[in-house]
């Protein structure tokens, strides 16, 4: 598949291209790379953040209960009720009464209803209510390879710090085998040893 440089992002789910040229252990410092970046005039467009060994993380916020359930159910239907009730205000003749407290306490019933009935039909397999994010381990910041030494001149200027050294690192080189010590009755050269004198 292949995509302009004008639209660098591809319809299908496709690896980043470019080099690492910083590498940061949270998305916000990454992010600040990207954003200092973009105050000294870079090429933004040409920078990619990737995300690297990612983990869901679901983080428990409390244990449910009928009444925390019921609590919850009324006031997300209360705000529904809210904004149900502005549109109608909005809408109607300005002599009638405001419709927006019949509406959110109507929504919040309802709500509460709802919520009620959810938490009856689950009980006992999900008792609490949490939070769940997608978070990685570490995110790289990727740039074009034209751009690439630039990028990471800007950020060791900016003293941001986690920038990755743009050459390859070189293979280490298996040592030599260590030399076999002679055996009785060998000379150089010889595959048969010699009966001694």
């Amino acid at each position: 598949m292949s995509f302009s440089r004008s639209s660098r992002i591809p319809t299908l789910p496709t690896l980043p291209e470019g080099e690492t040229v910083a590498t940061y252990p949270t998305y916000l410092q990454a992010q600040k790379a990207v954003e200092l970046l973009a105050e000294k005039s870079f090429p933004v467009r040409a920078v990619t953040i990737v995300g690297t060994d990612l983990q869901m993380v679901e983080r428990v916020l409390r244990r449910l209960s009928y009444p925390s359930a019921a609590l919850g159910g009324f006031a997300s239907g209360a705000w529904f009720g809210l904004f149900v009730g502005l549109l109608l205000t909005l809408f109607s003749s300005p002599g009638t009464a405001s419709v927006i407290l019949p509406a959110m306490l109507f929504g919040g019933a309802f709500g509460l209803l709802f919520s009620v009935i959810t938490y009856s039909l689950t009980r006992g397999r999900r008792d609490f209510a949490s939070s769940s994010q997608i978070v990685a381990t570490s995110y790289s910041v990727l740039c074009l390879a034209e751009h690439a030494h630039r990028a990471r001149a800007l950020l060791v200027e900016s003293g941001l710090g986690g920038v990755v050294d743009g050459w390859p690192a070189r293979p280490a080189t298996p040592p030599a085998p260590p030399a076999a010590p002679p055996q009785p009755g060998l000379t150089p050269g010889d595959d048969v040893p010699r009966p001694p004198a």
